[in-house]
């Protein structure tokens, strides 16, 4: 399935009766002109971009001195299930040691209690992480030691099996070229793992795959781009895809800075994973509260960035945005 399709199916039905090759030039201009106009009126629900922040932050940090988690880094992830709250973050003493994986529990998303037998996972280099269930499995995708991404799996949360580099491939199938593919994110529908990463931060790329084997580009150009916004014209990098009321929305951070010492949060939405706009007022968080990631909340959700340190976002009342 050509992912652009999913966007235009509404609009071409009034031409379906003409053959493929005896469709008119017009027509299809017209078609293009009504695409920009649906992108130009991109919703963004007040519950997906607006946040404060409570006093009573961060809600986890690492364990300090001598500890194999004395520091925990982006991008940690949290899933909820039933009524708790699951958890796997980065930790490391030294960054020439390798990084490795901790977990923790809440039950109200609050206060944290780590596994007692961290690191769950320090057989290869594990860093900025997300996990998707599926069926009995859950599945990890993270990056590894060159910035290269990596995946795990696991049926319990806790004893995970890597499972290699992945195998990414331009949109014609060669092999990409060598260097960095990172902050791996994964989204799922219809059988189909579709994956955007980043190279350098320099822009999001998607990949798709039916086999977890073999992920190969939707097209070779970014699908989202660094800029024009002062925000983020030195790096981006998604950290999660939700669908929420028939649209995708990615949350990614970005930075204004060459020397990237300052990230935000920022949303971009989109109707077919290709085609994405910027929210007209990011960033959602600034000042190193990146790698944000939504979390059910009731009929809402929370947000969580986890850049150095894991600080909760409540949705704001009407009154107060």
């Amino acid at each position: 399935m050509k992912l652009r399709f999913i966007l235009f199916a509404t609009l071409i039905v009034p031409i379906l009766a003409c053959k493929d090759n005896q469709k008119p030039k017009e027509n299809i201009k017209e078609n293009q002109l009504s695409v920009k106009d649906i992108r130009d009126s991109v919703p963004f629900p007040a519950e997906l971009v607006h946040f404060q922040t409570p006093t009573e932050n961060p809600v986890f940090t690492g364990s300090g001195p001598d500890s194999w988690d004395q520091k925990i880094r982006e991008r940690g992830y949290i899933l909820k299930e039933g009524d708790t709250y699951h958890m796997w973050y980065t930790g490391f003493r030294s960054e020439k040691e390798p990084l490795s994986l901790g977990y923790a529990t809440s039950p109200d998303g609050i206060t944290w209690t780590p596994y007692p037998d961290n690191p769950v996972f320090n057989k290869s280099w594990t860093e900025d992480m997300m996990v998707i269930k599926v069926d009995d499995t859950y599945h990890m995708f993270a990056e590894g030691k060159n910035d290269v991404a990596h995946r795990l799996s696991s049926t319990d949360r806790i004893h995970w099996t890597d499972h290699g580099s992945l195998d990414m491939r331009n949109a014609n199938g060669s092999p990409l070229s060598k260097g960095p593919y990172g902050t791996p994110t994964v989204w799922r529908e219809n059988d189909t793992w579709y994956l955007f990463y980043e190279r350098n931060d320099l822009g999001i790329w998607l990949a798709t795959s039916n086999d977890l084997k073999v992920w190969t580009n939707v097209q070779d150009e970014p699908v989202i781009t660094m800029g024009p916004e002062e925000y983020d014209q030195y790096g981006v990098a998604v950290n999660q895809i939700i669908k929420y009321k028939g649209w995708y929305y990615a949350y990614y951070h970005g930075t204004p800075f060459e020397d990237w010492s300052l990230w935000s949060t920022n949303v971009a939405a989109s109707k077919d994973l290709v085609h994405w706009k910027k929210y007209p007022k990011n960033p959602i968080m600034e000042e190193n509260r990146s790698s944000g990631i939504l979390v059910p909340d009731g009929n809402l959700f929370r947000l969580y960035t986890m850049h150095d340190k894991v600080e909760v976002h409540f949705p704001k009342t009407t009154e107060n945005k």
